[in-house]
C-alpha cells in the first residue's frame, strides 16, 4: 500500500519536476549578430612632455593649442550571453558580450594633423612638417558586463528591457603609424584601461517559439582613454647641425564614450 502511494505520488511530481527543469534549462539565452562602434569622443589638446635639449629650441613642454585626436569605429560579430535569475518573475537578467578583439586607429586633428609643431628653431626653419591625420593603432577589448529588467512576460511576442553595468577598454599592440613619427627610430606606445558606465536598452521578439531576435542599443558613458607616446625623434632636414632631435613624449586624453548598437538573433536554453 505504501509502495503504490509512493508511485503515485512520483508520478504527481514528474510533470511538475519537468515543468522546473525546462524552465531551468530556458534562464540561458544568446543572441549573436554584428555590432556597429561609433565611439562619440571629445578630445583634449595633445601635450609635450620630457621636452629637453636641442628640442626645447623648438617647442615646449605642454599642451599643442588647437590639436585633437580622434579614434575610428569598428564593426564586429557579437554573441551577447544573458543569464535569467530566478528574481522578480525572471525580469532580471545578466548579461555580457563576447567577440573577437578588433583594431582601432587614432587620428590627429587641428594643428597637430595640419600644422607644423615645430617650424622654428632659433629663427631658423627646422623642416619639420606637419603630421598628418595618421597616429597609431592599437588592438581593443571592451568588457562588458550589464543588469537588465525586462518590462515584459518572458513568453510574450515582444518585451523592452533596460540597464546597466560596467565595462573596461582593455588596449594590447599599440604602436604609431605615422611615418614622420617613424622615420628615424619607432616611438614607444602605451595605453592606459579605460573603464566607463553603461547604459543599455533594446528590444527582444518572439520570431519562433525558441528563435528571437534583438536590437540592442548601449552607450559607454566617462571611458576616458590615456595614451603616451615616449621617446620621439624627428628628422629636422634644414638645420645645420642637427639632422634629427628628440622630441620627448607626447600625451594624448579623449573620452571616447562609445555607442554600441547590435542586431541579432539566438534562442532560450
Amino acid at each position: 500500500m505504501k509502495s503504490t502511494a509512493f508511485i503515485l505520488a512520483a508520478l504527481l511530481l514528474v510533470p511538475s519536476l519537468a515543468h522546473a527543469d525546462r524552465k531551468d534549462k530556458r534562464r540561458l539565452y544568446l543572441r549573436g549578430g554584428v555590432a556597429r562602434l561609433t565611439p562619440l569622443e571629445m578630445s583634449r589638446p595633445m601635450e609635450l612632455a620630457d621636452v629637453d635639449g636641442p628640442a626645447s629650441l623648438a617647442v615646449q613642454n605642454g599642451p599643442i593649442e588647437g590639436s585633437g585626436a580622434t579614434v575610428s569605429s569598428a564593426t564586429i560579430l557579437g554573441l551577447i550571453v544573458g543569464y535569467t535569475l530566478p528574481w522578480k518573475e525572471d525580469r532580471i537578467s545578466i548579461e555580457t558580450i563576447i567577440g573577437p578583439p578588433f583594431k582601432v586607429k587614432f587620428q590627429a586633428t587641428g594643428t597637430l594633423a595640419n600644422e607644423s609643431i615645430a617650424p622654428m628653431a632659433l629663427g631658423l626653419p627646422t623642416g619639420v612638417g606637419p603630421l598628418g591625420p595618421e597616429l597609431g593603432e592599437a588592438t581593443a577589448v571592451p568588457p562588458v558586463v550589464t543588469m537588465i529588467y525586462s518590462f515584459g512576460e518572458r513568453e510574450a511576442r515582444v518585451h523592452p528591457y533596460a540597464g546597466g553595468g560596467v565595462s573596461v577598454m582593455f588596449s594590447t599592440d599599440a604602436h604609431v603609424t605615422n611615418p614622420m613619427l617613424t622615420a628615424v627610430a619607432e616611438p614607444e606606445m602605451k595605453i592606459a584601461p579605460a573603464p566607463g558606465l553603461v547604459l543599455q536598452g533594446g528590444i527582444d521578439a518572439k520570431i519562433t517559439n525558441r528563435v528571437y531576435a534583438r536590437l540592442d542599443v548601449k552607450f559607454i558613458a566617462g571611458m576616458l582613454a590615456r595614451a603616451r607616446v615616449e621617446h620621439i625623434q624627428v628628422q629636422t632636414p634644414e638645420l645645420p647641425v642637427f639632422d634629427t632631435v628628440e622630441v620627448g613624449t607626447a600625451k594624448m586624453s579623449m573620452w571616447v564614450n562609445p555607442l554600441i548598437v547590435q542586431l541579432g538573433v539566438g534562442t532560450d536554453f
